[in-house]
This record gives C-alpha cells, sequence and structure tokens, in this order.
C-alpha cells in the first residue's frame, strides 16, 4: 500500500531542521564582537568565507525548488537533455573563476552594478541596479515561493492547495528569521549545512524512487528498466522532430543561448557572485568556485532522474488519479513532490522535505540578501542619504529584504498557470541577460566600449528579445537569447566606435596576463571537469 500521509516523525524532523537552522543563522550573526557592525559585516560576511563554505553556498542558493520542482518537471517532459543547464554550468563556473573573478575582487566590489559603474557610469550602474531589484523580486523570489508552496501542498496535503498559502508564509517565515537580521554571515554559514542536507535528501529520494519502478526489483533493476522504458530521455541532444525542442534546440545547447544564460548567471548574477567577494582571497574564491562545479555535477542525479523516473510510472500506471494528476495544467511540476509522498517512508520523509526546504530557503535568503545589498549601496546610499553610518545602512538593508520578501509572497499565488515553471524563468530571465551579458564581456575585454555604447545596447537589448519572441516564425528561447546578445555586441560596438573620441576608453580595464594565473588545485579541477563532461556528452549524446 501507498504512504501517502505525514505523521509525528516527519513532523518532528521538519520542524527540527527548521529550528536548528534558524538557531544556527542567529548565533553565526553575532558577528565577531557578537554584533554585525559594519556593512562589510552584513553584505560581505567580514570578507572571511574559506573555499567549502563559499562552493557549498554557491550550490545552495542555486538549488532551489526551480531545481528539484521546476527540473524534475521539465526531466519528466524533456529527459536528461535538460541536465545541459547543470552540466555546462560546471565548465561555466570555472570560465569564471579564471577569467572574471581576479578583476572583481581586484575592485573590492559589494555589488556587481558598482562595478558598472567605475567602468561605465552612474546612470549605467542604475538603470542596471533597478533591473535586477525586479528581477530578483518579481522572477526569481516568487517563483522559488510558488514551487516550494506547491511542493509542500503535494507532500503534507492534498495536493489541491489548502496548504498552499500556509507553506508560503512558513517558508519566508524561516527564510526571513535568519537572513534578514544575519546578512551574508547568516546566509553563507547555513548553507553549509542546507547543501549537504539538500544533496543526502535527493540522493534517498533518487534512489527510493528507482526502488520502487519495479516492486521488489531493487534499485540497478529500476535503472535498468527506466533506461529501457524511456530510452528517449536519455538523450543531451534533442533532435528537431522533438516538440521540446522549442526549449533545448539541440547543438545549439552546447554551442548558443545556453553560454548567454549560463555565463549572466554565475558570472554577473549578484545573489551568486556575492558569496565570492566574501572569501578571504581570491585563491580561496576560485576553490570555491572550482567545489562548486564538482557539485554541479551531482545535481542532475538528485533533479532530473526523478522526473523520467515519474515518467515512467506515468505511463505504466493504472491508477487513474495519478495520470489525471500528471495530464492537469502544471502536472510536470507535481513529478518530484509525488514522489516523496507516495513512496519515501515515515521519518524518511520528513528528512527529504527538511531537505528541500533547505533548498527552497537557502535560495530565498540569497536572494534576499542580495536584493537588499543592492538598493541599499546602489540606490539609496548614492540617491537617498550619502552621509548615512555603517549602522543605518544595515537597518535600510533589513528593511528592504523584508519588503521584498512580503511583495513576492503576494504575487506567488498568481503563478499557478504555468507549465514548466523551470523554463519560463530562465525565458523570461533571458529578456534582460543577454544584454547584460554583453554590456559585462564588453566592458571587461574591449577597452574602446563607451559608456554611450554600453547604455545604448542594454536598452535595445530588451526591445530585439521582445521582438525576437513575438516573432511570427516560432524560435527557441535559447536562440533567442543567442542572436540578442549578438546584436546587442554589434551595437555597443558600433556606437562605442563612433563615440569613443581616444584610442581606448578613459575607464577601461588594464588587464595583465598575470592577473589569470591559477594555482595548481584549481588548474587540475578544471582538466577533471573537462574530461568528466566530454565523457558524458559522448555517452549520452
Amino acid at each position: 500500500m501507498l504512504n501517502t500521509s505525514f505523521e509525528f516523525w516527519d513532523y518532528f524532523i521538519f520542524g527540527a531542521y527548521a529550528l536548528m537552522i534558524i538557531s544556527m543563522g542567529l548565533w553565526v550573526s553575532r558577528g565577531k564582537k557578537g554584533v554585525q557592525k559594519t556593512t562589510e559585516d552584513y553584505f560581505l560576511a567580514s570578507k572571511s568565507l574559506p573555499w567549502w563554505a563559499i562552493g557549498a553556498s554557491l550550490i545552495a542558493a542555486n538549488i532551489s525548488a526551480e531545481q528539484f520542482i521546476g527540473m524534475s518537471g521539465s526531466g519528466f517532459a524533456v529527459g536528461l537533455a535538460i541536465a545541459s543547464y547543470e552540466f555546462m554550468s560546471a565548465l561555466t563556473l570555472i570560465i569564471v573563476g579564471k577569467f572574471f573573478l581576479p578583476i572583481f575582487i581586484k575592485q573590492g566590489l559589494y555589488t556587481i552594478p558598482e562595478f558598472v559603474e567605475k567602468r561605465f557610469s552612474t546612470n549605467l550602474k542604475t538603470i542596471l541596479a533597478i533591473f535586477w531589484i525586479a528581477l530578483f523580486i518579481f522572477v526569481n523570489l516568487t517563483s522559488v515561493l510558488f514551487l516550494g508552496a506547491k511542493a509542500i501542498d503535494t507532500i503534507i496535503g492534498t495536493g489541491n492547495g489548502e496548504l498552499f498559502i500556509p507553506a508560503i508564509v512558513g517558508l519566508a517565515f524561516v527564510a526571513a528569521a535568519y537572513s534578514i537580521y544575519g546578512g551574508l554571515s547568516a546566509v553563507a554559514w547555513t548553507d553549509v549545512i542546507q547543501v549537504a542536507l539538500l544533496i543526502v535528501g535527493g540522493v534517498i529520494t533518487t534512489l527510493i524512487a528507482l526502488d520502487n519502478v519495479l516492486p521488489g526489483g531493487g534499485v540497478v533493476e529500476g535503472f535498468n528498466h527506466v533506461v529501457d522504458t524511456a530510452e528517449d530521455k536519455f538523450h543531451m541532444i534533442i533532435s528537431k522532430d522533438n516538440p521540446e525542442f522549442k526549449n533545448l534546440p539541440g547543438i545549439a545547447v552546447l554551442i548558443g543561448g545556453l553560454w548567454v544564460a549560463n555565463l549572466y548567471y554565475w558570472g554577473f548574477n549578484q545573489y551568486i557572485i556575492q558569496r565570492t567577494l566574501a572569501a578571504k582571497s581570491l585563491k580561496e574564491a576560485q576553490r570555491g568556485i572550482a567545489f562548486a562545479a564538482f557539485l554541479k555535477l551531482i545535481v542532475p542525479l538528485i533533479v532530473v532522474i526523478p522526473g523520467i523516473v515519474a515518467f515512467v510510472m506515468y505511463t505504466e500506471s493504472k491508477d487513474p488519479s495519478v495520470t489525471a494528476m500528471f495530464e492537469m495544467t502544471g502536472g510536470n511540476d507535481k513529478a518530484y513532490p509525488w514522489l516523496i509522498g507516495t513512496f519515501v517512508p515515515t521519518g524518511l520523509k520528513g528528512l527529504v522535505l527538511a531537505a528541500l526546504a533547505a533548498a527552497i530557503v537557502s535560495s530565498l535568503a540569497s536572494m534576499l540578501n542580495s536584493t537588499s545589498t543592492i538598493f541599499t549601496m546602489d540606490i539609496y546610499k548614492p540617491y537617498i542619504d550619502r552621509d548615512a553610518s555603517h549602522k543605518k545602512l544595515v537597518s535600510v538593508g533589513r528593511i528592504t529584504a523584508a519588503a521584498a520578501l512580503v511583495i513576492a509572497g503576494l504575487i506567488a499565488p498568481m503563478m499557478a498557470n504555468f507549465d514548466q515553471m523551470f523554463v519560463y524563468i530562465q525565458e523570461y530571465t533571458g529578456l534582460v541577460s543577454p544584454g547584460i551579458l554583453a554590456v559585462f564581456l564588453m566592458g571587461l575585454f574591449w577597452k574602446k566600449t563607451t559608456n554611450r555604447g554600453a547604455i545604448t545596447g542594454v536598452l535595445i537589448s530588451i526591445p530585439v528579445a521582445l521582438l525576437l519572441k513575438f516573432l511570427p516564425i516560432e524560435m527557441p528561447f535559447l536562440d533567442q537569447m543567442m542572436y540578442t546578445f549578438l546584436l546587442t555586441m554589434v551595437t555597443i560596438g558600433m556606437v562605442s566606435l563612433a563615440t569613443c573620441k581616444t584610442d581606448d576608453d578613459p575607464k577601461a580595464l588594464v588587464l595583465t596576463s598575470e592577473m589569470f594565473k591559477t594555482d595548481k588545485a584549481f588548474n587540475i579541477c578544471a582538466y577533471v571537469i573537462c574530461i568528466l563532461l566530454a565523457v558524458i556528452y559522448t555517452t549520452c549524446w
């Protein structure tokens, strides 16, 4: 008989997790002298993070309901091909560690918009700061709250929505309880526990799901059955006649728009890059990046494979309620919570739900901290109160985070009609990311890039993205991102050449080969990751 109830020990384990995370977050929030005194303490964890905390925090910030729920849903619909987001992220992290971090850390940044001000102008910094604040609140925070609440409602409740609003409130409360008070220190150090928990919980769910594909057959037989039954779901590169080609356009995934999405996300996304800016040193930051790259290779095992297992169970199920659930709008995204609620036994169910909550809460906390950092340092301080004390700026950061969370919580229930939430998030982030990436890459590595060229490019990029999105010819959104990126770079280049009055822009960066030298440990990690990726794509092409 299938176990669908949540019992005492499940509630006990889940409650113990929430209490532990809040307690630890508040404890580390005390700072060296018992209080967060400066903006560096609050927003950059006193620049004290070691490599292992950075790597764990990067993954905890990244892996959320977006992956566990959204990517499992896409695994149900598409198969292993959706894992390209994870596998290619590993390589992207190595590129970021080698070529971007040395520049950012040398600049002593608090925020990514701050770099824009140093390289271009205050006007462009403000434009991008507003972009990011809106993106974090209306896309990232909102979607994580929605997917997390949807999962909890399916696992603990009936899946009909009676626990949806309470779940939003609960997740928001746990994230706010330590992150708003403690800042990045609380977020990063609790992430070390959260990432261990989410990996253990994810592996448990995968193994139990495989064990139940063929009752009594075991994990290995279950996996073999899944591969035999859904062989077409185990190709990394899908063909043009596949209905999901519009989301993952074949070989273009490797050489096209996915690079735009990944380089923007891992290189210039404040809530990701912020923990590397808080490193003890550049070497610690780079080693943390390499550690995160290895962890990214594990993620498909715990988020995509369960979605494929759920697809096999759906196709073989004789239970009309199961088939009806997956055939409704948004049914794909119920794959992961359905596996937990149906097959994971009492006690372990509480642990697995705690792992899922850890993924959600850690991402919420990271997004809140970064939203407050950008608003405080790039909007409030320069435009509202230039002479604000450290204490006042920290208070403004806390108020901003609380306001962002309330707004996202109010909007989250409105997202109920979207199918494949992971794809939705990537697609709508893709309206702004190509232009921003083009500005950063040109600003970093082309000395003739001017402020006027950068502003023109970023403002033109959104109309171009919208035009490509709504053209009568259907085009995969990753292709739209690549074309938008290329057109933006051409625009920036042309305007810059027309407006640059000197050989190089006066604010151009002076880069030397010495800046990009990396130590032996980082280099070995980079080679190993490249080899592993080559094996994966060759085996599952």
